[in-house]
């Protein structure tokens, strides 16, 4: 494996993996973006919300929040923009009377299933020099980067400060 850095410690931003992934997710998706923004008037985090209420049914703002990874007033404002559309519909949540459950509309479902093979068909593209054991391993790789992600000091702890002593 190559390292992020040269001899002298400096950052080498084309061997720093945060970086390329970022840059690699960023390309995938404004290209995947240009679909739904061109033929829908769909925004990345419009479509990231229809996604995920198309493929696991109905959920709450703070469940789209964390299936997404986006901030939640990013999450908040696609929501309103959605709803004002008629794409999701709310409905009040029975065990939690301070949040509500969104779904999917008619037209939501019909303008969801109208991106997704479009959208599959582009993941076609993109993986079309992997073989099928290439694609399962970068599958299973980007799940063990995710999943250590997670796993890694809360934000605002450094890996790299020493911590305080409980003397």
């Amino acid at each position: 494996m190559t390292e992020p850095d040269d001899r002298s410690g400096r950052l080498q931003l084309d061997r720093f993996l945060p970086y390329q992934l970022s840059i690699a997710s960023n390309a995938v998706s404004n290209r995947i973006a240009e679909i739904y923004r061109d033929r829908f008037d769909l925004k990345i985090p419009e479509w990231r919300i229809m996604a995920v209420l198309g493929d696991t049914g109905a959920a709450t703002q703070r469940e789209l929040t964390e299936r997404t990874l986006m901030d939640k007033v990013a999450v908040n404002r696609a929501c309103r923009t959605l709803e004002e559309r008629g794409f999701i519909e709310r409905e009040p949540n029975a065990t939690d009377g301070r949040s509500h459950h969104l779904e999917l509309t008619g037209q939501g479902r019909s303008i969801y299933d109208r991106i997704m093979p479009l959208a599959l068909q582009m993941e076609q593209q993109l993986f079309a020099s992997f073989s099928a054991v290439e694609r399962e391993i970068f599958a299973r790789l980007l799940l063990r980067v995710r999943e250590q992600a997670g796993a890694l000091e809360p934000e605002g702890e450094s890996v790299l400060a020493p911590r305080a002593s409980s003397a």
